[in-house]
């Protein structure tokens, strides 16, 4: 729990938004303990939803404290300490939500059409097509061993054969479906999270199904998912999915190489970061979010978001933003003497994926690595992916503070402009090349600022 309740905080620190599955804030110990401790704490995430900083999505509801569907698994004590919450906000308070569709209250029919072709099937899809990827780069990609690949790539089939018959019959195919089957501890409630470990590669099923649902989500919203560092990269998928229509496309191989030069940035004067952000509390969060350097970060995201071809001008004025920000986190702590202090040297890694090939650059003070795993193609044609952004400790600690966000979308046209982008990419100095796909760790995102939102 400590580390999803570190990864909770990270997004309220690194996003002016961020959407949750109503389902998930009262059904996960990690967000729901805030509501059941009361006092300061349940204050604290009134003031997040007033705000607009947390978002419930609703699927069928259209209010946020509506019961849920007999058929779902509750946690009663977190739906109860939701329930509290919301009805004590203010009079004034209002609560940002978003769903599928608002219109047609009466029948509701558009949002069931929106989330039937927006949700469901994109999810039923992406399961479905589990066998038709390369079995050995995807075996790889979540942490199985090669001599594994073939029974992983069985049961699998075995995860896409279920899925069929659901579809076959008519039924949904949801993750908590797939849960019960392939995941959890039988007769147990999903919400609990028992994972039983006799059932053959439970832990890598159950990354893949929370990559696809939770990629599935940002994708319905129009939104980049939020994803948190050392988790899955979407890469594993080998999609061969159409780059957003924003001006955050990149498509040229040379435009696309800025992103992995070297990056020079001001010495840091702080070299200590709280060990572990979750031993702040959720109040603590909210007056961080006050801050004027908070802001500023914020901020700065969004001018490079904005115009992602102007990475290498707008880099430096996030990393600066980014070690602000980090002196405004070490005085809250400092203000809890059980928040420990570790040693700091802030980098900033890009990392690059098409394909089922990934590149890394790591910059920092006195800091410069550039490496690449390309594994072989996984698609023809045109070649997607993205340019994901990474501010971390260059000394790994698993609780800190730090942020991983895709910044822009790669579409390139054919092979010939990957190969193009990869012999540049080899011509950088001291450039590494391993075969294969790149590590990767545990699954899980929170998508990521959405504007204008409805409130109930």
């Amino acid at each position: 729990m400590t580390e999803v309740r570190a990864e909770y905080f990270r997004s309220l620190i690194n996003a002016s938004q961020v959407v949750i599955n109503r389902a998930f804030i009262y059904n996960n110990d990690a967000i729901n303990r805030d509501l059941r401790e009361g006092g300061e704490a349940r204050e604290a995430h009134r003031r997040l939803l007033a705000s607009g900083a947390i978002v419930p999505f609703l699927f069928w509801e259209r209010h946020p404290a509506e019961e849920p569907p007999a058929h779902l698994h509750v946690r009663p004590t977190g739906f109860t300490a939701w329930q509290e919450t919301l009805a004590g906000l203010r009079s004034d308070d209002r609560v940002h939500c978003v769903r599928m569709s608002w219109e047609d209250p009466e029948r509701d029919q558009e949002n069931r059409d929106r989330t039937r072709t927006r949700l469901f099937q994109p999810f039923t899809e992406k399961v479905q097509g589990l066998t038709a990827k390369d079995i050995d780069i995807l075996a790889a990609q979540v942490g199985v061993d090669r001599r594994d690949a073939d029974r992983f790539g069985q049961r699998l089939g075995e995860v896409v054969a279920f899925s069929n018959s659901l579809s076959v019959r008519r039924q949904p195919v949801v993750r908590n479906t797939l849960y019960e089957e392939f995941v959890t501890v039988p007769g147990t409630n999903v919400a609990e999270g028992r994972y039983d470990r006799d059932k053959p590669f439970a832990a890598e099923i159950k990354q893949l199904l929370d990559l696809i649902y939770s990629v599935n989500l940002a994708d319905a919203l129009g939104r980049y998912p939020l994803t948190p560092v050392g988790s899955l990269r979407r890469v594993v998928l080998q999609e061969a999915r159409e780059a957003r229509a924003t001006p955050g496309v990149v498509e040229d191989p040379e435009q696309l190489l800025t992103f992995l030069r070297r990056q020079t940035f001001a010495a840091v004067q702080d070299h200590l970061t709280p060990a572990a952000v979750n031993e702040l509390t959720l109040h603590d969060i909210w007056r961080l979010r006050q801050a004027p350097a908070w802001h500023d970060y914020v901020r700065a995201f969004g001018e490079l978001t904005a115009a992602p071809e102007a990475f290498h001008d707008s880099v430096g004025r996030v990393f600066d933003r980014y070690v602000r920000l980090n002196s405004e986190i070490l005085k809250l702590a400092q203000e809890r003497r059980q928040a420990r202090p570790n040693p700091w040297r802030p980098v900033v890694e890009v990392v690059v994926t098409i394909g089922a090939a990934v590149f890394t650059a790591v910059s920092g003070e006195d800091v410069w690595e550039v490496a690449g795993a390309a594994a072989p193609l996984a698609v023809t044609g045109s070649l997607s992916g993205s340019v994901q952004l990474v501010l971390r400790n260059r000394i790994h600690g698993r609780q800190e503070q730090k942020f991983a966000r895709e910044i822009a979308n790669v579409r390139l046209a054919s092979a010939r402009e990957w190969e193009q982008f990869h012999d540049l990419v080899r011509r950088l100095p001291g450039y590494r090349e391993a075969a294969g796909p790149a590590p990767t760790g545990r699954a899980g995102t929170t998508t990521q600022d959405n504007e204008d939102l409805p409130e109930y």
